[in-house]
């Protein structure tokens, strides 16, 4: 066998980032071969992912990109908190964001898989790609809540500026619905048939029960329905008004929310 010199064991971990004692084994195992030494560490961070691949990972990061025109999303997932803050962690995150922004969702997404099992070889977690997506429109932001909520908004009309307040507020506040027009039937329905169980039971006047019902039914949705929530940054003004003040043409084309699982 080939003696291993320090300088080979500290160019395979400059070239992979693993372990001083990994990069020798897989030297040793390569007969000193620099490129089938980094081959054996894929295979072998493959096979580590495969074994940690049931754990639960409730904990993780999501990173935003956003230039106006374009948003990104990378939500991605491991174990602990901890390693949700370590540095190899956050790096590869921010390179998912990265290639996506600059070559699209599902590019980033082929090359995920062996980024990730890299990582999962140095942290010793399950790390899982919750998702990376994209958007694309006329007037886009991005905001993320705490490393642990986000949301993307694109809007007609308006600016990119008003499209991150509007996206700070959804991740924040977590709408289910844009208006009131889209709460399905279905969803009405199992509400109405809740909540007149309730109003049946009060003491009220049965001629005042079907106004008390249609009372409360609006106030269930209420903190539900993006446009009738108070504007974070200014509880005076709900979000339907703010879009009013931008002007009559603004309005919210999509957004969508993203959390940690």
């Amino acid at each position: 066998m080939q003696a291993i010199t320090t300088e080979q064991v500290k160019e395979l971990r400059n070239r992979t980032s693993i372990s001083i004692m990994q990069c020798r084994k897989a030297l040793e195992e390569a007969d000193g071969d620099m490129e089938k030494a980094i081959v054996i560490l894929k295979k072998k961070s493959s096979d580590i992912a495969l074994k940690k691949g049931d754990r639960l990972t409730n904990e993780g990061m999501i990173i935003a990109r956003a230039d106006g025109k374009k948003a990104v999303v990378v939500v991605l997932n491991c174990e602990t908190d901890f390693v949700a803050k370590n540095e190899d962690f956050v790096g590869l995150a921010n390179t998912l964001a990265d290639k996506a922004m600059a070559e699209g969702a599902e590019k980033a997404k082929e090359e995920a898989k062996e980024m990730i099992s890299l990582i999962i070889q140095k942290t010793g977690e399950n790390i899982q790609l919750q998702d990376i997506s994209e958007i694309s429109g006329e007037n886009i932001g991005a905001y993320v809540h705490g490393g642990k909520s986000c949301a993307i908004v694109s809007l007609s009309g308006g600016d990119a500026s008003l499209s991150k307040d509007i996206a700070m507020h959804i991740a924040a506040m977590r709408p289910e619905y844009t208006s009131k027009d889209d709460i399905d039937q279905k969803t009405k329905d199992m509400v109405a048939e809740m909540l007149k169980k309730e109003v049946d039971e009060s003491d009220k006047p049965e001629e005042m029960k079907s106004k008390i019902l249609a009372g409360k039914i609006d106030g269930y949705f209420k903190d539900k329905i993006l446009l009738e929530q108070a504007f974070i940054k200014n509880g005076d003004m709900k979000i339907g008004d703010l879009l009013k003040k931008a002007g009559l043409e603004v309005k919210i084309d999509s957004w969508k929310y993203y959390s940690i699982k």
